[in-house]
Protein backbone atom coordinates (compact mmCIF):
# COMPACT_ATOMS: atom_id res chain seq x y z
CA UNK A 1 0.00 0.00 0.00
CA UNK A 2 3.03 2.36 0.81
CA UNK A 3 4.56 1.98 -2.23
CA UNK A 4 1.10 2.64 -4.54
CA UNK A 5 0.75 5.85 -2.41
CA UNK A 6 4.08 6.95 -3.11
CA UNK A 7 4.08 6.39 -6.58
CA UNK A 8 0.64 8.50 -7.16
CA UNK A 9 2.11 11.14 -4.51
CA UNK A 10 5.02 11.15 -7.18
CA UNK A 11 2.53 11.45 -9.85
CA UNK A 12 0.79 14.12 -8.78
CA UNK A 13 3.95 16.18 -7.73
CA UNK A 14 5.04 15.44 -11.80
CA UNK A 15 1.85 17.03 -13.02
CA UNK A 16 1.87 20.02 -10.48
CA UNK A 17 5.63 20.34 -11.18
CA UNK A 18 4.74 20.42 -15.15
CA UNK A 19 1.64 22.81 -14.70
CA UNK A 20 3.89 25.27 -13.12
CA UNK A 21 6.75 24.99 -15.29
CA UNK A 22 4.13 26.13 -18.68
CA UNK A 23 2.41 28.40 -16.55
CA UNK A 24 5.94 29.87 -15.87
CA UNK A 25 7.06 29.93 -19.73
CA UNK A 26 3.58 31.44 -20.55
CA UNK A 27 4.51 34.31 -18.03
CA UNK A 28 8.12 35.02 -19.30
CA UNK A 29 6.43 35.14 -23.16
CA UNK A 30 4.09 38.39 -22.04
CA UNK A 31 7.43 39.63 -20.01
CA UNK A 32 9.37 39.33 -23.27
CA UNK A 33 6.44 40.77 -25.47
CA UNK A 34 5.48 44.01 -23.09
CA UNK A 35 9.82 44.27 -22.75
CA UNK A 36 9.88 43.92 -26.64
CA UNK A 37 12.58 40.98 -26.05
CA UNK A 38 12.44 39.73 -29.66
CA UNK A 39 15.27 36.61 -28.83
CA UNK A 40 12.97 35.18 -25.97
CA UNK A 41 10.07 35.36 -28.02
CA UNK A 42 11.57 33.65 -30.46
CA UNK A 43 13.01 31.02 -28.47
CA UNK A 44 9.54 30.34 -26.54
CA UNK A 45 7.03 30.17 -29.41
CA UNK A 46 7.70 27.34 -32.23
CA UNK A 47 8.33 28.95 -35.23
CA UNK A 48 5.07 27.25 -37.14
CA UNK A 49 2.63 28.81 -34.28
CA UNK A 50 -1.10 27.62 -34.46
CA UNK A 51 -2.87 30.85 -34.06
CA UNK A 52 -7.01 31.13 -33.84
CA UNK A 53 -8.44 34.75 -33.50
CA UNK A 54 -11.81 35.30 -32.44
CA UNK A 55 -13.03 39.03 -31.97
CA UNK A 56 -13.07 42.16 -34.24
CA UNK A 57 -9.48 41.96 -36.87
CA UNK A 58 -9.16 45.37 -35.94
CA UNK A 59 -7.82 43.72 -32.17
CA UNK A 60 -5.05 41.84 -33.50
CA UNK A 61 -2.42 43.55 -31.43
CA UNK A 62 -0.55 40.51 -30.50
CA UNK A 63 -0.30 38.83 -34.07
CA UNK A 64 1.07 42.80 -35.37
CA UNK A 65 3.30 42.96 -32.37
CA UNK A 66 4.63 39.60 -33.21
CA UNK A 67 5.25 39.32 -36.70
CA UNK A 68 6.35 42.72 -36.82
CA UNK A 69 3.75 44.88 -38.67
CA UNK A 70 3.20 47.33 -36.08
CA UNK A 71 6.78 48.54 -35.32
CA UNK A 72 5.39 51.97 -34.61
CA UNK A 73 5.95 53.38 -31.79
CA UNK A 74 2.76 54.89 -31.22
CA UNK A 75 1.12 51.36 -30.94
CA UNK A 76 1.30 50.28 -27.74
CA UNK A 77 -1.18 47.63 -26.26
CA UNK A 78 0.59 46.01 -22.69
CA UNK A 79 -0.75 42.54 -22.51
CA UNK A 80 -0.81 42.32 -17.97
CA UNK A 81 -2.35 39.30 -17.44
CA UNK A 82 -5.18 39.29 -14.69
CA UNK A 83 -5.63 35.88 -14.04
CA UNK A 84 -3.70 32.36 -15.00
CA UNK A 85 -5.10 29.26 -14.81
CA UNK A 86 -3.61 26.13 -15.81
CA UNK A 87 -4.77 22.92 -17.38
CA UNK A 88 -2.04 20.29 -18.10
CA UNK A 89 -0.60 21.55 -21.51
CA UNK A 90 -3.10 24.63 -21.62
CA UNK A 91 -2.78 27.98 -19.31
CA UNK A 92 -5.58 29.99 -19.89
CA UNK A 93 -4.83 33.73 -19.76
CA UNK A 94 -7.15 36.52 -18.84
CA UNK A 95 -6.67 41.01 -18.82
CA UNK A 96 -8.50 43.52 -19.45
CA UNK A 97 -8.19 47.05 -20.98
CA UNK A 98 -10.21 49.34 -19.78
CA UNK A 99 -9.03 52.28 -21.75
CA UNK A 100 -10.08 50.61 -24.86
CA UNK A 101 -12.89 48.96 -23.08
CA UNK A 102 -11.29 45.66 -24.10
CA UNK A 103 -11.39 41.88 -22.47
CA UNK A 104 -9.42 39.32 -24.04
CA UNK A 105 -8.11 36.08 -23.00
CA UNK A 106 -5.44 33.93 -24.54
CA UNK A 107 -5.75 30.28 -24.23
CA UNK A 108 -1.77 28.64 -24.88
CA UNK A 109 -0.62 25.39 -25.63
CA UNK A 110 2.86 24.31 -24.21
CA UNK A 111 4.98 21.44 -25.31
CA UNK A 112 6.52 19.15 -23.28
CA UNK A 113 10.02 20.67 -24.49
CA UNK A 114 8.63 24.30 -23.32
CA UNK A 115 7.67 25.76 -26.42
CA UNK A 116 4.24 27.06 -27.11
CA UNK A 117 2.73 25.32 -29.90
CA UNK A 118 -0.69 26.57 -30.31
CA UNK A 119 -2.69 30.07 -29.20
CA UNK A 120 -5.92 30.49 -29.12
CA UNK A 121 -7.31 34.49 -29.06
CA UNK A 122 -10.32 36.15 -27.59
CA UNK A 123 -11.08 39.53 -27.83
CA UNK A 124 -14.46 40.90 -26.22
CA UNK A 125 -15.64 37.32 -25.84
CA UNK A 126 -16.72 35.45 -22.82
CA UNK A 127 -15.12 32.04 -22.92
CA UNK A 128 -16.31 28.71 -21.22
CA UNK A 129 -13.68 26.27 -20.86
CA UNK A 130 -14.99 22.71 -21.00
CA UNK A 131 -13.93 18.98 -20.53
CA UNK A 132 -15.44 16.32 -22.59
CA UNK A 133 -16.04 13.46 -20.47
CA UNK A 134 -17.19 9.46 -21.72
CA UNK A 135 -20.43 9.10 -19.45
CA UNK A 136 -18.42 5.95 -18.52
CA UNK A 137 -15.95 7.53 -16.82
CA UNK A 138 -16.22 9.28 -13.76
CA UNK A 139 -16.49 12.66 -13.66
CA UNK A 140 -14.01 14.74 -11.40
CA UNK A 141 -15.22 16.14 -8.61
CA UNK A 142 -16.51 19.57 -9.07
CA UNK A 143 -18.30 17.74 -12.19
CA UNK A 144 -22.25 18.68 -11.31
CA UNK A 145 -23.98 15.58 -12.68
CA UNK A 146 -27.52 16.94 -11.94
CA UNK A 147 -26.96 19.73 -14.33
CA UNK A 148 -25.82 17.15 -17.43
CA UNK A 149 -28.51 16.04 -19.49
CA UNK A 150 -28.04 12.42 -20.80
CA UNK A 151 -27.83 11.74 -24.43
CA UNK A 152 -30.45 9.51 -26.04
CA UNK A 153 -29.40 6.05 -26.48
CA UNK A 154 -29.42 4.35 -30.00
CA UNK A 155 -32.70 2.68 -31.00
CA UNK A 156 -32.75 -1.08 -30.44
CA UNK A 157 -34.11 -1.35 -34.04
CA UNK A 158 -30.03 0.15 -35.43
CA UNK A 159 -28.28 -2.01 -37.78
CA UNK A 160 -24.91 -0.46 -36.56
CA UNK A 161 -22.94 -2.93 -34.21
CA UNK A 162 -21.03 0.42 -32.88
CA UNK A 163 -22.12 2.02 -29.48
CA UNK A 164 -22.66 5.58 -29.48
CA UNK A 165 -21.20 6.72 -25.73
CA UNK A 166 -22.76 9.99 -24.26
CA UNK A 167 -20.03 12.56 -23.98
CA UNK A 168 -21.18 15.48 -21.39
CA UNK A 169 -18.83 18.86 -21.27
CA UNK A 170 -18.40 19.71 -17.82
CA UNK A 171 -17.20 23.72 -17.25
CA UNK A 172 -13.90 23.81 -15.50
CA UNK A 173 -13.24 27.57 -15.78
CA UNK A 174 -15.16 30.84 -16.96
CA UNK A 175 -14.42 34.32 -18.36
CA UNK A 176 -14.66 36.76 -15.56
CA UNK A 177 -13.24 39.88 -16.74
CA UNK A 178 -15.83 40.96 -19.79
CA UNK A 179 -18.21 42.17 -17.66
CA UNK A 180 -15.36 45.07 -16.66
CA UNK A 181 -15.83 46.16 -19.99
CA UNK A 182 -19.11 47.67 -19.78
CA UNK A 183 -20.61 45.69 -22.34
CA UNK A 184 -21.94 42.58 -23.33
CA UNK A 185 -19.69 40.13 -25.28
CA UNK A 186 -20.52 37.35 -27.35
CA UNK A 187 -19.47 33.82 -25.40
CA UNK A 188 -17.87 30.80 -26.95
CA UNK A 189 -16.95 27.23 -25.58
CA UNK A 190 -13.27 25.52 -25.98
CA UNK A 191 -13.12 22.25 -24.98
CA UNK A 192 -9.94 20.94 -23.72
Amino acid sequence: PFFYNQELANTKDNILEETNKNQQVVLVLYEAINTRDVQTVHQILAPDLEWWFHGPPAHQFMMRLLTGASLDQTFLFDFDPLSVTTFGSTVIVEGCDRKRSISWVHAWTVGTDGIITQVREYFNTSLTVTRLVNSSQTPPSNYNSSSSSSSPSPSSGSSSTAEITPVHCFSVWESSFSNRVGKSVPGLVLAI
